[in-house]
């Protein structure tokens, strides 16, 4: 490889440039600084206006290694000046750089080394995208999934993803030979000459070669993001251009037999190239969307059914609804599309199933695809709900704004009679500096929406501060009965043109800006960017733009990242873990103090919970902490001390608490200090292997063990209920026998009770009454556990069997509870109400096991639970052998142990449901056998021994 200057380069790179005289000279210099020197530029100027064929050819003057050449006319597009300077290029290899990016120092290196390795024809980098407007140097990495390690291919067939995500010509390098061997060139006055020139090359090419360095900076404008609000009729033609290089790649890819590579490039077409044209619809006029969805229609009407099978529900519908120009449904439906937890529609309820609207039911396509039951918006609260605000007028004067809305109403989730107040919030997006609020005067029902109106009086109330907050965000909050919903304020064909009357005063004068104008976020919603009219107003911001990169300036910059970087390192995992290990060296002990935790903070529930209301129960006076995850806590009493996961407070509670008691884990990196108690209660027996028992673990490197096995090490007790949980869980745990608690759990303790009661548990009573469960029906239990992907993770739970066939054949006789695992979700279909109730989001399961009469379950530990209430269980194994196989194997063959009927089809499970007197009789021996074999010190006493040891007068806490 040669690295001078001789006859022949090793790359040509060909610059192309179009009245872009400011930043050519830095693209052409990054070829110059390349760590390969024997590089040649090429300037191809696309016959410019602006002086930049000038300073092209000043440029080859400075360096024989550039030449200049330029075009006779405007090309009008990108892809002419390429093929010039391929044409004109000497060196053995070609890339391609627009005069507005760069190339990464190596990036001529990392390509030929790689090309002469594996003689490739092609070598593809990673291109990076500079967002060169974003203040924290925002990047990211375009498709950075196929560039993970150096890969050779033999033909683009066996990486479809390669052709049909990374379509740039740009990060590539190209066997200068093998583009003109196979009259490689770009189409000629078309956009998207990119799409067609790297199929023609990925299919042409006989070896591709994929490096994992970063090649290619492009730099992106974010701003531009923001909605034009003018009707954009000429984008039409964006769109003709897009569908035609598709047609010519689709008979490239038809001529060479490549279906399988077509059907990729289809399923790409709808989930990206589609939506970017969806996106803007709702800001276009009639004339454009009529010829646009005759167009689109025209592309995808032959696209096999198959494409379609990855689009979410939403995508599915939208395309649905383009090809039938419902653009009164569509265009709600866009803006769910674009903000994929808004709900956008007021949705129909028929035939026990949610749909997006009424219309199209009678085609049975259109009743698949409008079906949006799985979605689950009919099952939330209006809190938890984000609904589509759309501004339905606009209307300035100097004061203020006057602003009117119509809330979508999803199934009426909004009563008539519901108490209803608002207030609208003007918030600064960056840092969320400052907000204002102003009572929303007018709020009332009409037909399906909320319809609201108030005037903003922005001239007098809002005060920015000028420059720091220029960009404003607009959110409504509408309290329904005392609960809010937030939602952002969505501009469609909303005329915001000629807007920006309304004067302001910042903080800073108005030298910095003197007016507010409306715009369109790039998600559709209005916001509003500070401007300066007046001279003053626009001399000063010129002043303070172009001194942004003065030394003060910069230096002041400086200052704020590292006040910036100061907080989040703060709050960074490495530093609150390094704290909380001076913390234990440091503070004292608090004597009596507990932190309580249950599923990592998931719930308030099981043993922790059971322990820690028999220590209230007796009035022992600990302070007692409770974590809690997520952003709000849920389902704990009002009267506990409660400490957010992670948060500063939680790491001192740990840091100071004299016991720890938890059924999962605290964080694993937290050392545990030599005078604190940790009482892991755990959460099940064991059924699949866990702990050093997994293989995952045996083959973790030797380092990751210990650190586990450490953290493991911290427990200095640990509950066991039978001898199975000694010879699994102890031994996979690698715990001593003096860590062991041989009290059973203190969960069961109330199974345990109600096996020897003949009334109802007043938890369970409670449970029934408010989910509407009727007592004069048995209760069956369906409680699933979750299962994993196969590369880790975990799948979204479906129904083995058909929800509505159980309810049909069953709903009269007995109720069926549903509790999936607290890793998955489920939603019913409101055709099963009242017969198949969800019990998922209960804390705490034990109020529900006592309920239920009869339990379904497969391999989810709460058999060796329910076992205690002798009541009887169906085993419902369908995916006994990918379960078996696939996972990390099992301490015991539930088929022959099994205290109840193991089943494998949905039949079979309705034929064992048939009988429910015959399965309650026909297996009480097994049932008396398992609960023995599992759960023998589960006496109903569990809770009290524990507080006896720790908490009691003569305890340890004492």
């Amino acid at each position: 490889m040669s690295q001078h200057h001789d006859s022949t380069p090793d790359i040509s790179v060909v610059v192309i440039v179009y009245n872009d005289a400011e930043r050519l000279p830095t693209a052409v210099q990054s070829v110059l600084d390349q760590t390969l020197h024997n590089v040649e530029v090429i300037v191809a100027d696309d016959h410019s206006t602006d002086g930049s064929f000038d300073v092209a050819q000043r440029l080859a003057a400075a360096s024989d290694r550039v030449r200049a050449i330029q075009l006779p006319e405007n090309s009008g597009g990108c892809g002419e000046p390429r093929n010039q300077g391929i044409q004109v290029a000497r060196g053995r290899y070609v890339m391609f750089l627009d005069s507005d990016d760069t190339l990464e120092p190596n990036a001529c290196r990392n390509m030929l080394e790689a090309a002469e390795r594996t003689g490739a024809d092609l070598v593809s980098g990673l291109c990076v995208r500079v967002h060169i407007d974003s203040r924290t140097g925002k990047t990211q990495k375009w498709y950075h999934w196929l560039y993970k390690e150096t890969r050779t291919f033999d033909s683009v067939a066996e990486i479809p993803d390669l052709m049909v995500f990374d379509t740039l010509s740009t990060n590539k390098c190209y066997r200068r030979e093998f583009l003109l061997e196979n009259n490689l060139t770009f189409p000629r006055g078309i956009h998207y000459e990119d799409l067609l020139f790297s199929a023609q090359a990925y299919l042409a090419a006989s070896k591709i070669t994929l490096i994992p360095n970063t090649v290619y900076h492009w730099n992106v404008v974010e701003k531009a993001a923001e909605k034009s609000i003018s009707n954009r009729r000429n984008e039409i033609r964006n769109f003709a251009d897009r569908l035609e290089i598709h047609r010519r790649i689709d008979r490239i890819l038809a001529a060479e037999g490549h279906d399988a590579l077509k059907l990729h490039k289809d399923r790409k077409f709808l989930k990206h190239d589609l939506v970017l044209y969806l996106r803007d619809l709702p800001f276009l006029d009639d004339d454009y969307r009529h010829r646009f969805a005759e167009m689109a229609r025209g592309y995808i009407a032959d696209f096999p059914e198959e494409a379609y099978e990855e689009l979410t529900p939403i995508h599915r519908l939208c395309a649905y609804l383009l090809l039938r120009e419902d653009w009164e449904h569509l265009m709600p439906a866009i803006d769910t599309l674009t903000n994929k937890h808004k709900v956008s529609s007021p949705l129909v309820q028929k035939d026990g199933r949610i749909f997006w609207c009424e219309q199209h039911l009678d085609d049975p396509l259109g009743r698949a695809v409008l079906d949006v039951t799985d979605l689950g918006y009919h099952d939330r609260p209006v809190h938890k709900l984000s609904l589509r605000n759309a501004v339905t007028r606009y209307a300035e004067n100097p004061a203020g704004v006057a602003l009117a809305g119509a809330l979508v109403n999803p199934l009426g989730v909004v009563a008539p009679d519901a108490r209803l107040e608002g207030e609208l919030e003007f918030r600064a997006r960056r840092k969320s500096l400052q907000s204002f609020r102003f009572p929303v005067r007018v709020i009332r029902h009409e037909g399906e929406s909320i319809t609201w109106e108030t005037v903003a009086p922005l001239a007098q109330k809002l005060r920015p501060v000028g420059i720091i907050d220029d960009v404003w965000d607009v959110r409504l909050h509408l309290k329904v009965d005392g609960e809010t919903t937030i939602s952002k304020l969505t501009v469609g064909q909303t005329d915001l043109e000629g807007a920006g009357e309304i004067r302001i005063r910042p903080r800073l004068g108005r030298m910095m800006a003197d007016r507010i104008q409306p715009h369109a976020t790039a998600n559709g919603h209005l916001a509003f960017r500070l401007t300066q009219h007046g001279k003053l107003a626009q001399r000063t911001s010129a002043l303070v733009q172009n001194n942004m990169h003065s030394a003060p300036a910069e230096a002041a910059k400086k200052m704020l990242r590292k006040a910036v970087a100061v907080r989040k390192d703060l709050n960074s995992g490495p530093t609150k873990i390094d704290a909380y290990h001076r913390m234990i060296k440091l503070l004292p002990v608090r004597k009596g103090t507990v932190v309580f935790e249950s599923h990592l903070g998931k719930q308030y529930s099981d043993s922790p919970r059971a322990i820690y209301e028999e220590i209230k129960r007796r009035g022992i006076p600990v302070k007692a902490i409770w974590s809690y995850a997520g952003a709000k806590p849920t389902g704990f009493p009002k009267d506990v001390e409660l400490v957010r996961r992670w948060s500063w407070p939680y790491l001192r509670a740990l840091a100071q608490a004299e016991f720890w008691v938890d059924n999962q884990g605290f964080p694993l990196k937290l050392a545990k200090r030599p005078e604190t108690t940790y009482i892991q209660t755990w959460h099940g027996s064991a059924l699949k292997r866990m702990g050093f028992d997994e293989p995952f673990y045996r083959v973790m490197p030797e380092h990751e063990q210990q650190a586990y096995q450490k953290a493991i090490d911290r427990f200095d007790h640990f509950v066991v209920r039978g001898e199975h949980d000694e010879k699994t869980l102890a031994r996979a745990y690698r715990l001593p026998e003096e860590k062991l608690l041989r009290t059973g759990y203190p969960r069961n303790d109330a199974l345990v009770r109600a096996r020897e009661s003949a009334t109802l548990d007043p938890a369970a009573e409670e449970l029934a009454e408010r989910l509407g469960i009727r007592r004069d029906k048995p209760v069956v239990l369906y409680a699933p556990t979750f299962r994993a992907k196969t590369g880790g993770g975990v799948r979204n739970f479906e129904f083995p069997f058909d929800v509505e066939e159980f309810a049909e054949r069953f709903g009269d006789r007995f109720t069926l509870l549903i509790r999936t695992h607290y890793l998955n979700s489920v939603t019913l279909p409101p055709s099963v109400a009242g017969r198949v109730v969800n019990v998922s989001n209960e804390p705490d399961i034990t109020p529900v096991l006592l309920l239920s009469d009869v339990m379904i379950t497969d391999y989810s530990s709460v058999m060796f639970d329910y076992s205690l209430l002798q009541r009887p269980m169906v085993f419902f194994t369908y995916d006994w052998d990918d379960y078996v196989n696939n996972s990390r194997g099992t301490y015991f063959d539930l088929r022959e142990q099994a205290p109840g009927p193991v089943v494998d089809t949905a039949e079979e499970l309705f034929e064992a449901l048939s009988d429910l007197g015959a399965l309650a009789t026909g297996h009480e021996g097994r049932l008396k056998e398992f609960m023995t074999q599992y759960g023998e010190y589960d006496r109903g006493d569990a809770a009290a021994r524990i507080v006896d040891r720790f908490f009691g007068d003569q305890g340890e806490a004492r």
